[in-house]
């Protein structure tokens, strides 16, 4: 039965902090306005600070809660290449879809930054902080939060191999990152013509309708 921890990771996945935080907040809907996207670089541009913070913190936990929870159902035959990793891998796509496509909020999700670094924390510390330490240090110098999440997106699964060689799990976070990636077209759209916006910009106008393609 513990394949059932794969469903039970996309429900998780699938609770959007963005929506929840802002309207225990009373903020406008994160769909209305930015990016039209439900995450936290997207709730900052409301100048709420707090509101930002708790939407990333909740993002990033449900990745982690969800990975730490198969971990401990699966014991030390998720690191096999039996069919435990196998399922270890499945619950880290399917809480990564849940908050791409969560089924409590039309199946339109953010883009998956936060919830990818749970992830990551919660199959290693290093790991999730050499990947932090990768999107920190681009997002500082070139203040483009899609712009780091792609980078992190890139060395996260080479970061895990070069720690732990190829494991199913590689293959799994190769398809989080992949999916990370396709879910940042518009914004590596926007790097290329220069109409990124920059971390900490705020944008009042509704978001067209190419900034809404995910």
């Amino acid at each position: 039965m513990t394949w059932l921890l794969i469903p039970f990771a996309y429900l998780i996945g699938s609770i959007s902090f963005a929506v929840v935080v802002s309207k225990c907040m009373r903020l406008p809907d994160p769909y209305s306005y930015g990016s039209g996207n439900p995450g936290a670089t997207n709730v900052l541009r409301t100048g709420n600070k707090r509101a930002a913070v708790l939407t990333l913190l909740g993002d990033a936990l449900k990745g982690f809660v969800a990975v730490i929870l198969a971990r401990l159902v699966l014991g030390e035959a998720m690191v096999t290449q039996g069919a435990a990793a196998w399922i270890f891998c499945g619950v880290v796509i399917a809480v990564f879809l849940g908050h791409l496509y969560p089924l409590f909020h039309g199946f339109k999700g953010g883009k998956g930054v936060a919830t990818a670094c749970g992830i990551l924390f919660g199959i290693n510390l290093t790991l999730g902080l050499a990947t932090l330490a990768t999107w920190l240090i681009v997002a500082f110098f070139l203040r483009y939060s899609s712009l780091a999440a792609l980078a992190a997106a890139v060395f996260g699964p080479i970061y895990f191999v070069f720690l732990f060689g190829f494991q199913p799990m590689a293959i799994a976070l190769s398809v989080v990152c992949t999916l990370l990636i396709w879910r940042h077209r518009s914004n590596i759209r926007n790097l290329m013509n220069g109409t990124e916006m920059r971390i900490g910009k705020k944008k009042t106008t509704p978001p067209t309708p190419a900034e809404k393609v995910e």
